[in-house]
């Protein structure tokens, strides 16, 4: 072998040299903006408010809030659109001007209602720190006396009373209603499920005539808190029924085939399994009867009949409620009755707005529970 001749290279010992790390291929979050997004938006708001207070005031001469909203609101669709096409593709264009429109909707139904709270609390204000706004009733003081004289404790205990005789006969008529269409079914099913669809669309002031014509006026009774927790209960048995019968139709239908195999007769499989199964929905179904019968105006106007003292018996005598009190108040003309109605308003309010969050208590998924 040749001494000049090279020997073969060493091979290399040890790991190959590592590759250099890539970043993490994470999807884009769909609800992140982006600088361009906000740039869009905030371009596209401010040169359509200018565009808009050039044309409606200078241009046209036009005055009015409104019309400059409205024309604010087309004027920045278009521009936003505009801006949104110069570098994004069509389906891109058409999310964003969805969206705007989705967001807009969402705020006006928003902005409307914390106007109606905030009026309304602006108004009831000054009768809602008197301790006898709560504990005291109207007999034997005028609409004009100071605001530390009388209280709606009469309309409070009428509203719970009617509410509870319309909870008494509407809860058992409603769930067994649901109960007959989800449990029973068959053809005559099918035209109660279409009365209760088109009972939920009757103005409710049909059902006080209702009541009037046929208790009132056939039968003599008298205006009572009675009649009126009919007239109330006629407007929450189609809640109750179209409420309960979605929540029975969710209940899997393997229990019940669980409980006939094990020799259980339909009506045992319906009381013991069905509705147990579904008691939080029934809950719901009532919680939002009741936000509903609570400020029923019209039913109650036609069948109570209004009254300034407390009155405990629902058979004898007109029975006052918040609905109905509310609406004498605030057309009475005087000062002080009338910031005593929208007080009463304010304590509906809280009422109604309280049985709906105890609603979206009890319907919260129970994931994770036992």
């Amino acid at each position: 072998m040749p001494q000049n001749q090279s020997a073969d290279p060493v091979p290399q010992v040890g790991p190959p040299p590592a590759a250099p790390e890539l970043p993490p291929d994470l999807p884009r979050k769909l609800q992140s903006k982006t600088i361009d997004d906000r740039a869009s938006v905030i371009g596209a708001g401010a040169g359509s408010l200018a565009l808009t207070w050039l044309f409606y005031t200078q241009v046209l001469l036009l005055s009015g809030l409104t019309g400059f909203l409205i024309c604010w609101y087309l004027a920045f669709v278009v521009l936003y659109a505009v801006v949104t096409a110069v570098g994004n593709p069509r389906p891109v264009v058409a999310d964003r001007v969805a969206s705007a429109a989705l967001h807009a909707g969402a705020g006006l139904v928003g902005l409307s209602l914390a106007l109606t709270l905030l009026y309304t609390l602006f108004r009831g204000a000054p009768a809602l720190p008197h301790l006898n706004f709560y504990t005291k009733d109207m007999a034997g003081v005028p609409g004009d006396a100071p605001l530390d004289q009388g209280g709606i404790l009469h309309a409070i205990v009428g509203s719970f009373i009617e509410v509870g005789i319309a909870v008494v006969i509407s809860l058992p008529l409603g769930i067994a209603t649901a109960v007959y269409m989800t449990e029973v079914g068959g053809r005559f099913s099918r035209i109660v499920r279409t009365l209760v669809e088109a009972m939920t669309a009757v103005p409710d002031i049909l059902a006080g005539l209702f009541i009037y014509t046929t208790l009132i006026v056939a039968f003599n009774f008298p205006k009572s808190g009675f009649a009126a927790g009919l007239a109330i209960s006629v407007t929450m048995v189609p809640i109750i029924a179209r409420a309960a019968d979605v929540v029975l139709r969710v209940v899997p239908g393997g229990l019940r085939e669980a409980g006939l195999a094990l020799g259980a007769s339909q009506w045992q499989v319906v009381r013991r399994v069905v509705l147990p199964t579904a008691r939080p929905g029934l809950a719901t179904a009532l919680i939002l009867a009741i936000a509903r019968g609570v400020g029923e105006t019209a039913p109650v106007l036609l069948t109570s009949g209004a009254s300034t003292f407390m009155n405990w018996d629902p058979v004898h005598f007109t029975m006052n409620s918040l609905p109905l009190y509310i609406f004498t108040a605030v057309r009475s003309g005087q000062p002080n009755n009338i910031t005593r109605g929208f007080g009463a308003a304010v304590v509906l309010l809280v009422l109604v707005l309280l049985l709906f969050a105890i609603t979206r208590w009890l319907a919260r998924p129970r994931v994770g529970r036992r």
